[in-house]
């Protein structure tokens, strides 16, 4: 009998230097309570991820509610605002899951801007006007002396302060400085939103930059917290804006979120476990026009609801641009559904367990619980008196899927620098480096400018190698015209 033919040998291809991210579950949208119908409408309609048109209705729900009423929460009342950071690559239809949840609230917008033109009219006139009294009134007490000047002066005391200018209708923005918001809530309304289908240019714009980057997350997580913004400068001298609200949506592409959560900044400053993040998996290459669902009823009722709860004043107090939100508490089986969930959070932090290593975020879940159920409960009832059970219930369930999914994109986003660099050389190389043979110095002179010096550029090299985009040389290999003690031939192909 004659032996069989020895299989030839075939190398394995280089391997990814990240591997793929697991799929994450299914977003509980059975816990939407009254933002159900809606959320199923725009999927519908759009056949994205289920979990994009619902984080936009959730941070809408809460830019509408958050000026209202504050939820108790285990720690004491919190603002029922939300932030939120939907991560979906080009083509998702991100724009298209904000566009029929927002459009009440940019029509309301619209409108609000004409009546505000003339309210700035008649306000311009007033000013005017009282310029021109506080002119004549100071001419008379130059003039004047004794019980004259006096009267004057009375009259001067009498013509008070001078008319205050309307607040701005405006109640979103999409990439704001830490100066811009603060001079917006100081002018403007007390309740705004970030909100922004290219988040992208937020997180990488001027707000954002080394230079302004603390200042910018630290006013964001005060805001997130009900605290007061606090500002100090020169010409301006320091006040602080109290009773103001701020709700949060930013649509990302993978490769900004990747980055912004890999910066230690943003994690270590607590700003990040704040937002309800997710980046469910893709519909691309299943959205047929056949399987599209039409249920313009159930979104026009939401935008009914959306301009109801718009065109009520918000409370205040003495200063009409100072929230003075009520007390919304929890009902004594809510509470008790919050402290099981907070004590298994807890739990499952201790060293080794399944959140240990997602702290800041898994530590704010239950709060996060507190605010969802808070935003559902007034959304269905302005007036409720408490937060039930079943509103909890659906809080919770819905914080827990955005914990789950924190964690399951932990990983992704502390790839090391190490990681990073490597990454950058195995495209110079293949993209950019005419030999196919290597060397550190070539890596020194013309590779990418973070691998400039020599320990990075090596370690680089060698964590290619391990991952089998390089192969070593043997030492003394001529490499263009001389031996070379340390060389390596760069795989072009799969399997060599």
């Amino acid at each position: 009998m004659t032996a069989p033919e020895p299989i030839p040998f075939a190398p394995e291809g280089p391997q990814p230097l990240v591997r793929e991210i697991a799929p994450g579950a299914a977003y509980p949208v059975q816990n939407l309570g009254p933002l159900r119908a809606v959320v199923e409408a725009v999927q519908g309609m759009t056949q994205a991820p289920v979990a994009i048109p619902a984080a936009s209705a959730l941070a809408v729900a809460s830019l509408a509610v958050q000026g209202l009423a504050d939820v108790q929460t285990l720690g004491g009342k919190r603002p029922v605002s939300l932030y939120a950071l939907t991560i979906a690559k080009s083509g998702e239809r991100k724009s298209s899951c904000d566009a029929p949840l927002m459009a009440t609230l940019r029509d309301h917008e619209r409108e609000k801007a004409k009546s505000h033109r003339a309210e700035m009219q008649r306000f311009e006139n007033a000013l005017a006007l009282w310029d021109g009294e506080q002119k004549r009134i100071l001419g008379e007490v130059k003039k004047r002396k004794g019980e004259n000047r006096t009267a004057a002066e009375a009259d001067l005391e009498a013509l008070g302060e001078p008319p205050i200018a309307p607040a701005p209708p405006d109640r979103t923005v999409s990439e704001p400085t830490f100066e811009g918001l603060t001079r917006l809530f100081a002018m403007g309304q007390p309740s705004l939103g970030i909100f922004s289908d290219e988040g992208g240019q937020f997180l990488g714009g001027h707000a954002m930059n080394s230079e302004n980057r603390q200042k910018t997350l630290a006013a964001l997580n005060d805001l997130w917290q009900g605290n007061p913004i606090k500002r100090t400068r020169a010409g301006d001298g320091a006040y602080s804006l109290f009773g103001r609200r701020l709700a949060v949506h930013l649509m990302v592409q993978p490769s900004v979120a990747r980055a912004f959560m890999a910066d230690p900044l943003a994690a270590d400053t607590g700003f990040l476990p704040r937002f309800l993040i997710c980046e469910p998996p893709s519909t691309i290459g299943t959205r047929l026009h056949r399987n599209a669902q039409r249920d313009p009823a159930s979104i026009e009722a939401f935008g009914e609801r959306l301009r109801d709860i718009l065109d009520r004043p918000m409370p205040t107090g003495d200063n009409d641009r100072e929230l003075s939100p009520r007390h919304l508490p929890l009902s004594s089986e809510a509470e008790a559904l919050l402290i099981a969930f907070a004590d298994e959070t807890e739990a499952a932090q201790a060293h080794g367990g399944k959140l240990a290593h997602v702290t800041g975020y898994a530590s704010k879940a239950a709060e996060q619980a507190a605010r969802i159920a808070g935003v559902l409960t007034l959304w269905h009832d302005l007036r409720a008196p408490s937060v039930e059970a079943g509103d909890m219930r659906d809080g919770i369930a819905l914080a827990r899927y955005y914990l789950s999914e924190a964690v399951r994109l932990a990983d992704a986003a502390t790839v090391s620098q190490e990681i990073d660099r490597a990454e950058a050389l195995r495209r110079w190389l293949l993209d950019k480096c005419p030999d196919n043979d290597v060397m550190v110095r070539d890596v020194l002179q013309y590779g990418p400018n973070p691998l400039r010096e020599s320990p990075k550029a090596t370690a680089a090299l060698v964590l290619l190698e391990r991952h089998g985009w390089l192969i070593p040389l043997e030492p003394g290999t001529v490499v263009r015209g001389r031996a070379r003690a340390k060389a390596w031939r760069i795989v072009r192909e799969q399997g060599g």
